[in-house]
This record gives C-alpha cells, structure tokens and sequence, in this order.
C-alpha cells in the first residue's frame, strides 16, 4: 500500500524499545548537509564505529578506532597525524559523539589538522542531530500512521477473538474504542480520461483526516480506489443525528471539489453497538455502495446513506438469479418503450406516492397522473392498491437495469 518502512526514513527500531540507531540513509544526509557548510570532509561512524558515510567514499565500511572511543566515553575525540599512525582507520581530525535523547548513537568526524577544524565540530554536530530529530518525529508519525491504519482495517474485518489485542494497540495510540462510530466507504471517481494512482488516495487521506475530527483512516482497495473512515457519531434518543453527518458530508464534497481534481462517492452504514458493530456498520455501507446504480448515486450527489437504500441494499443479489430476476423484473416487460408511465412510476415511488409532489415534479394536473397510474395497471395487471402488487411494482422498478 506504499508504505515508507522506517529503515527508508533513516532510523531504526530495534526489537519493541525506542533505541534508535544511524543508518546509510541518514548518514548520507549528514555528510551531504555538513559538507555545504564547511570545506572539510565529513565521515559519519554508526554505534559500532563502522564509517557508515563519507566525503571520501573510499573510507566506507571501514572501522574508525576514534569514533569508538569518542562514543564509549560519550566524549571528543582529536586525532592528530602523530596518533593517527597509532590506531586503525582514522586520520587526523575531531571526532564527536551524535546525541539522541541524551545517548551517544553514533559518530561524526571532520578530517583535517585539529587546530583548523575544531571549531567545526560543534555546528556538524547540531546539524546532524537536528536531520535525526527531524528524522524520528517523521519514523514516530509513520508508525502512528501505519498502525491507526492497520486498526482500521482490523476492525472492519470483525475483532473476534483479537478483541483484547485491538483494544491494547487502540490505547497505546490513544485511540477511544467506547467512541461510537459508523463505518464509511469513500471511493475516488477519476475524471474523464484521468488515471488514479496512490497519491490520490493518499490526498484525501489527508482531507479526512484534517481538520481533526477524530476519524479513522485507512486505505482498503488501491485497485478499487477506497478508503475507509470509522467516523465518530453522537447518540441521542432516536439513536444518531444523520442530518450532522449530511452536513459535514456536505462540506467534505465541497473541500473535495474545490482543493482536489477529482469527485468522490461516499457510503456510510449504519450504527450497531460494541466493538463488532464496526464490521457491520462496514458491511452496510458495501453494501450500499454496491447496490445503488451509477445513476441513482449521481442523483443523490454521491452521498449515499444505507438508511436510505435499505430495501435496495437487502434485495440486491435476487436479480443475479435467473428464474427469480426474470420474474422480478416481469412487470417492467410490460412498460418496455413507455417512456412516460416509466418516468411517472419512478417519480410516484421517488415522492413516497405523495400525488401533489408527483405533480409538481412532472409538471402535470392531477387528473393526468391518474390517468397514467391507471395505465400503468393496465399495461402491468397489478393494482396499487394492493400491498402485494405494489411491492412487486417498486422492486421491479429497482431492478429493472
């Protein structure tokens, strides 16, 4: 999922403790920075005093007994021509311990006469503990990053018996699993033309994530363009307020549209109790996404709520059987190149049978629309006023595609 692994940042976890060690990586930035300041050669040695980066790349991987000595004594060490004949691999120069969080980690020397680079010495040293700072706040928010991400995941997938664990790598992360959350699905809609890539995603990671809301993040499908948000809710009475969602879905659409050069499609589920809720909170939202046309879902500007497909969400699939698809799409048979008693059934089930706003949208007389419903049992043998005939009518017209 592209991820940059922490030896790729420069510093190194070793075993499950903070200690952090140098690697090639970031002695090269050291050497390279260090370099543009001073007209001396610059060496950087590991724990091991190994010279792990140089201006003279023929000093690589060779041990320095100096920078030893400096990092075992936590102290400077200045190496003249006369010593230097005297120990291994070294020349003259100073040679000064790299603290991290009060440890010596490693080594930085300047070659030359100690009386012309000692005062030096100093000022390499702040810069090359200021690039391993710099280095470990971007390995600590990496691993925050990787690991909130990896708990999405987990959690969406169902927490089973791991529930322990995930609420144990929650608190270390200083995340707040008794928050209630729904699960939702964005999905990136490329342009006309423009092909998607991880940084796509990668950017509205960043616009869900900021400003602060408390989500969960996580990238599910690069080939399907998906992330994934647990988004934290309010309960009330009723249970939890849908019209604060739209709004801040709302405003979402608007950030996407305006900073990005691509649409989304966002499905949220909807709210079950405990920890295994979120499974199925993610399960609904899926399913949502899967069960609104292309269509519909531009109709609703690509915000779609389970509460609001349940019915298309829970018959999605009836279709894909032959027998049972083709009968539950055999009233539509009887409308096929009727245009206008097509439209006006949708309008009818899309305004809840309200005739006033069946009119208004068509911009017909009352009288016209019951003409047409008349037709449409005509043509289709089923009477809306049966129950029955009804719901075959509206579960024809879901799955008349």
């Amino acid at each position: 999922m592209g991820h940059t692994t922490l030896s790729e940042l420069g510093l190194e976890r070793v075993g499950h403790t903070e200690k952090t060690q140098i690697n090639s990586s970031i002695a090269r930035q050291i050497v390279d920075r260090a370099m543009k300041i001073i007209p001396f050669s610059v060496n950087v040695m590991d724990g091991n005093g190994l010279i792990i980066g140089s201006g003279d790349p023929t000093r690589l991987h060779q041990r320095h007994e100096g920078a030893l000595l400096a990092i075992n004594d936590n102290r400077t060490v200045e190496i003249d021509q006369a010593t230097a004949q005297h120990l291994t691999g070294v020349r003259p120069g100073v040679n000064i311990p790299i603290l991290f969080q009060e440890a010596p980690i490693g080594v930085v020397g300047i070659s030359g006469q100690p009386e012309k680079v000692r005062r030096y010495a100093e000022l390499v040293k702040m810069a090359a503990e200021l690039i391993i700072e710099q280095a470990a706040l971007m390995n600590h928010v990496e691993w925050d990053k990787r690991h909130r991400e990896e708990l999405v995941l987990q959690l969406v997938q169902g927490p089973d018996l791991h529930e322990m664990h995930l609420r144990t790598i929650a608190e270390r992360l200083g995340i707040d699993l008794s928050q209630p959350r729904i699960a939702s699905i964005v999905r990136v809609l490329p342009a006309p033309g423009q092909e998607l890539s991880l940084d796509h995603l990668q950017r509205l990671v960043h616009l869900l994530e900021f400003p602060e809301r408390n989500n969960l993040v996580g990238i599910s499908s690069v080939a399907r363009n998906e992330v994934i948000v647990l988004k934290p809710i309010t309960l009330n009475r009723t249970g939890w307020s849908q019209e604060l969602e739209r709004e801040r879905v709302a405003k979402l659409m608007e950030r996407v549209r305006r900073e990005t050069d691509f649409e989304i499609r966002i499905a949220l589920g909807g709210f079950y109790q405990g920890l295994s809720g979120l499974s199925q909170s993610y399960e609904t939202a899926k399913a949502t996404l899967e069960a609104v046309s292309d269509a519909d879902a531009e109709k609703s500007g690509h915000v779609l709520f389970y509460q609001d497909h349940t019915l298309a969400v829970l018959i999605n699939g009836l279709s894909g059987r032959k027998w049972r698809g083709a009968e539950l799409r055999r009233p539509m048979r009887a409308l096929e190149g009727k245009d206008v008693l097509l439209e006006t059934l949708a309008c009818f089930f899309r305004n809840n049978e309200d005739h006033i706003s069946v009119c208004a949208e068509l911009g017909i007389h009352r009288n016209s629309l019951r003409y047409r419903l008349k037709r449409i049992e005509e043509e289709t043998g089923l009477n809306f006023s049966n129950i029955g005939d009804k719901t075959r009518l509206y579960l024809a017209m879901l799955h008349q595609g």
